[in-house]
């Protein structure tokens, strides 16, 4: 198996180091998981097709760092084992298929791992939608680093202009911020409404070689966006700063 695979599907939900515990599901043909974020700012899935090394299983990942850890100590050819004891899940051995090198990574009791809520009451429309390309993935992860102090990022609509605009550090005074104009696929008059700005720079960054996706907004303060990259199917829900807290 080429480690890089695997490596794509952890850093699809690890979303450098945010999200750290989560059941991976495989069915034999594919792998995948659903997430939620310690502030629950976020609720995501990533589906891995074409993904036939761990057979049918449930695994708790408790610890995702460390697991990619372990798997960087290895080459890029990789068979993956799995340990059980009873009817549990217990390690996965990690074996470099040219050199013979190993790591284990011990699994933990599904019962520790969180478990996202099922989303009931989504919004019947998203009102807003705007296109999200490679120019705005560079742009806004490269705005998130230069204001690391800003939290959130807020979207704007003008209904005069029927413009839209992704504010990276807005607020109601004169403040530093990065004004983002983004391509609008349809047009709301929705109020301001801001989202967690490392959660979605992070969102980005897991997923910038994608070319176009759109996120879709609601005036009831949630967001959504959808990665298709090759064989990875990703869906991120984010959660207005306003209704989290």
């Amino acid at each position: 198996m080429d480690k890089n695979k695997l490596n794509g599907f952890i850093n699809k939900y690890h979303l450098g180091g945010e999200i750290k515990s989560t059941k991976w599901e495989s069915d034999g043909n594919k792998l995948s998981t659903r997430f939620i974020s310690g502030d629950k700012s976020v609720v995501g899935s990533v589906t891995l097709d074409k993904f036939s090394e761990l057979g049918a299983c449930e695994l708790g990942v408790y610890n995702t760092a460390q697991l990619t850890s372990l798997l960087s100590v290895l080459g890029d050819d990789v068979e993956l084992n799995l340990s059980k004891m009873g009817d549990k899940y217990v390690s996965v051995e990690m074996k470099d298929g040219k050199k013979g090198t190993t790591s284990k990574y011990m699994l933990s009791d599904l019962s520790v791992i969180p478990s996202p809520p099922p989303l009931k009451n989504l919004p019947k429309d998203f009102e807003l939608s705007v296109k999200v390309d490679s120019y705005f993935i560079g742009t806004f992860i490269n705005g998130k680093g230069a204001l690391p102090e800003a939290e959130t990022f807020t979207i704007i609509a003008d209904k005069d202009t029927e413009k839209v605009n992704i504010v990276i550090g807005f607020a109601n005074i004169a403040s530093n911020r990065v004004t983002i104009p983004i391509e609008v696929v349809n047009f709301s008059d929705i109020p301001p409404v801001s989202f967690n700005a490392n959660m979605f720079a992070s969102i980005l960054s897991s997923n910038k070689e994608c070319q176009t996706a759109t996120l879709k907004v609601s005036s009831a303060g949630l967001s959504k966006i959808n990665f298709s990259i090759d064989e990875y199917e990703s869906e991120y829900y984010l959660v207005s700063t306003q209704q989290v807290s």
